[in-house]
């Protein structure tokens, strides 16, 4: 009971401070399993695309968040875990762990994701060159489809370094699957996912 209301008064609260309005593009809501790979500005951002999800989706799809940040402190964590149902993934990579290995474990038990290709956040209305997890984790998963998303204004709401939301209006905007092509190079698809997300400026 307390999760369930601690989630609706979540996604009150982001609809309030930023409205994370969803805008489909040449796409519509789909409950088939799904990866959405978006630009990454803000802590908000998360927040942002779960609450524009349709609730059916929603309850299905989970974040992926750094631990080293949602995995401190009691608030941080109980958002993450009980209400965002998030996995957290370890950023200093070692040579005896997979990054991936959270995100695959996932994906096999048959969730969506929300993942962010750059790997960190970055203060520009662009976003910068991904990182290969996305291709790996097509590559593992073909039969999951890949959603383009761009969220809006969220690099001026709270951009790194902020602890407080500037009340803006962010729209998060749903693109057309991307397709990966059979033995596409890493490079050559990692440049059109990061163009998917682009053209949905």
């Amino acid at each position: 009971m307390l999760t369930h209301l601690a989630r609706l008064g979540l996604i009150a609260l982001v609809r309030l401070l930023i409205g994370a309005n969803p805008r489909w593009v040449n796409a519509a809501p789909s409950l088939a399993q799904s990866i959405y790979f978006t630009n990454h500005t803000s802590h908000l951002d998360t927040l942002a695309l779960w609450v524009a999800l349709p609730a059916e989706i929603r309850a299905n799809t989970r974040p992926v968040a750094a631990k080293d940040y949602w995995g401190k402190g009691i608030i941080k964590q109980f958002i993450a875990l009980k209400v965002l149902n998030a996995v957290l993934i370890d950023r200093e990579v070692s040579r005896h762990t997979d990054p991936l290995a959270p995100l695959l474990a996932a994906l096999d038990a048959g969730d969506s994701l929300i993942i962010f290709p750059e790997g960190t956040r970055r203060a520009q209305a662009e976003p910068s060159d991904f990182k290969g997890g996305l291709y790996h984790l097509a590559e593992a998963f073909p039969q999951v489809i890949l959603i383009p998303v761009y969220l809006d204004t969220l690099h001026r709401s709270m951009p790194k370094g902020s602890f407080l939301p500037v009340p803006l209006i962010c729209t998060v905007r749903f693109g057309a699957p991307l397709v990966r092509q059979e033995n596409e190079h890493k490079k050559v698809f990692l440049a059109r996912a990061r163009e998917a997300v682009l053209s949905l400026i």
